[in-house]
């Protein structure tokens, strides 16, 4: 056993918050590199916008609600919320002010230069103007409902994250009471990003105007005898955590339906306004949202840069992108066409996205259609729309097969997708079990039940990602198929503690969250850090998505200091603080976006 080092200092560990702040600009950074493809870069400037709402509806919700309750400074930091979000406020808004700046002065100029255009109101021909006209009276105005306020017309609900603007006006309505102001709210059924006809683009472009500029340009058709002396556009964000109490809790299904909902109008966290918004009609907004000018942030362009993602994906250049890609075939899988009598000999490792995860798709569906096949047991986080595994699914339990899915509700975003999923496997006939409240079931697995000359084998698939066929052509991730049974035996054993919540003793090939696994990966880190003391060569490599757990962090800075070789690659948040002389000098931290 290593000695063990004084504890390390509050410094040691990097704030998670910071951190994921940080892994967002290495995103962004992607955007800015000129080395990656034009319509790649706004790509990942979209990922970069969706990262920040995220970071804003969860991270920045929970510290400003410590802040107003006057929470104590907690972590190993001691850092009291006050702190940590002036030094957020400070990165965020050099973020946001770097992914105008890119927008306006890199892609736009770039993507124009390559038939890529966004055209601005100023810009419009008479041809364009007279068809805009005619998009926005057919297909705008009749789903637009203009405001404006008196008591009876109070400031209306702002869903979040929706599309609206505020109206300066002047004059009188038809009852003759004088109107300030007025609001639009843009339903999310309209496009936010519309793509002019061939015929009226310029010759080789394709011509985009953003909803947000025919909106304002047409809004005094919307408040006929008032004149409009402005109109600008804004965004609020509000806190979407969702709030379960563990213990009251009596049906989980109906409580999260209700914190969705109630989430779609939680309490407001940022405002995005146009920058050309006068200081008053900004102080108004801030003032009924109950937000500060801090809470504000100024922005020229569309104020959700997300949307600009469709344009990725409907335009079809292949010069502007990344070239394409076939995932290959392991090679003990392209000459077989029955993948149990191929498992049975052996076992497959698939490595995404370099490798396909149709073999996971096929083993799904060969044991939804095999007659022999009894049991299909699977865990599920999140699978996408459109999954052809729930597919098969469903059709398993309709044939009659015993289908059994731990499907976790609490997957943050994927709350209301996956309570619809759940749903439709139930309807099919499949069991449905909704994780564990107070845990998250985040493990990826399969089992299947398999009858063969007179006896059950059990074939398992385990994998580090999701069972998502379109993230699996993107993200780096395991999978394992196996005929093993003593593997299959321990993931039995898992799966009957999570339907049934008994002990899952006597694991031999698994180690469990949150039973085992912490204190074995703690005793591997020790491990090495006795060999090295011995004189011995001791040597960790982890790739991993965050590290934030200061109980595996404190195991590393003393193996390290053990002189054990530590490399790791962290996707994302990472507290551990690298390169640290007597802490840390001897671990590397790399970061793959």
């Amino acid at each position: 056993m290593v000695d063990a080092p004084a504890k390390p200092p509050a410094d040691a560990y990097i704030n998670r918050d910071l951190s994921q702040i940080e892994f967002n600009k290495r995103v962004l950074a992607e955007a800015l590199d000129p080395d990656v493809p034009l319509l790649e870069r706004l790509r990942f400037l979209c990922i970069s916008c969706t990262n920040l709402d995220e970071f804003f509806e969860i991270r920045v919700a929970a510290l400003k609600q410590r802040i107003e309750i006057g929470a104590m400074a907690r972590g190993s930091d001691k850092q009291s919320a006050q702190q940590i979000f002036a030094t957020l406020q400070s990165s965020m808004e050099t973020v946001v002010k770097q992914q105008y700046q890119l927008l306006n002065d890199v892609l736009f100029p770039e993507l124009t230069a390559a038939g890529v255009r966004f055209i601005q109101s100023d810009e419009w021909s008479t041809e364009q103007q007279d068809w805009l006209r005619d998009y926005f009276t057919e297909q705008v105005v009749p789903v637009l409902t203009p405001l404006t306020f008196d008591p009876s017309r109070p400031f209306p609900r702002i869903l979040n994250k929706s599309l609206n603007f505020i109206v300066r006006l002047e004059g009188k309505d038809a009852f003759g009471r004088r109107r300030h102001r007025g609001m639009v709210q843009a339903p999310r059924s309209l496009p936010r990003i519309i793509r002019l006809p061939e015929h009226l683009s310029s010759p080789g472009c394709h011509d985009y105007v953003f909803l947000s500029s025919i909106i304002r340009v047409h809004v005094d058709e919307l408040f006929p005898g008032l004149k409009v002396d402005g109109c600008y556009q804004f965004r609020v964000t509000r806190n979407s955590n969702l709030y379960v109490d563990d213990e009251e809790v009596n049906d989980l299904v109906h409580e999260l339906e209700g914190q969705l909902e109630a989430s779609r109008y939680g309490a407001a966290v940022r405002l995005e306004v146009g920058h050309q918004c006068p200081e008053d009609l900004q102080q108004f907004l801030l003032d009924h949202f109950n937000l500060d000018q801090q809470d504000m942030y100024l922005v020229d362009g569309p104020v959700n840069l997300n949307r600009l993602a469709t344009v990725c994906d409907i335009e079809d250049q292949p010069e502007l992108k990344y070239p394409s890609f076939t995932p290959g075939m392991p090679e003990e899988l392209q000459n077989s066409d029955d993948l149990f009598a191929t498992l049975a000999k052996k076992n497959v490792l698939l490595h995404h996205p370099y490798q396909t995860f149709a073999p996971t798709i096929d083993f799904i569906a060969s044991a939804a259609a095999d007659k022999n096949v009894l049991a299909i047991k699977i865990t599920l986080y999140r699978v996408g729309a459109d999954s052809p595994i729930i597919n098969h699914l469903v059709n398993a339990a309709r044939a009659g097969k015993e289908v059994t899915v731990i499907i976790e509700l609490m997957a943050r975003f994927d709350e209301a997708a996956n309570i619809s999923l759940a749903n439709r496997l139930q309807e099919a006939g499949a069991h449905v079990v909704y994780g564990l409240v107070g845990f998250k079931t985040h493990a990826k697995m399969t089992l299947i039940v398999r009858r063969e000359n007179d006896r059950l084998v059990r074939y398992v698939h385990l994998g580090t990602g999701n069972y998502h066929h379109a993230t699996a052509r993107v993200y780096t991730d395991y999978g394992y198929m196996s005929s093993s049974k003593r593997l299959g035996e321990d993931v039995h054993k898992v799966f009957m503690q999570l339907t049934s919540l008994t002990e899952a003793s006597g694991l031999s090939r698994m180690l469990v969250s949150p039973f085992n696994l912490y204190d074995a990966l703690i005793e591997k880190i020790e491990r090495e850090a006795d060999l090295a003391q011995q004189g011995e060569t001791g040597h960790i490599i982890a790739k991993i998505n965050s590290l934030d757990e200061h109980g595996i962090i404190d195991a590393l800075y003393a193996a390290s200091q053990a002189g054990v070789k530590i490399e790791l690659i962290v996707r994302g948040i990472c507290s551990l603080r690298p390169g640290v002389p007597g802490l840390s000098e001897n671990i590397t931290v790399r970061s793959i976006v």
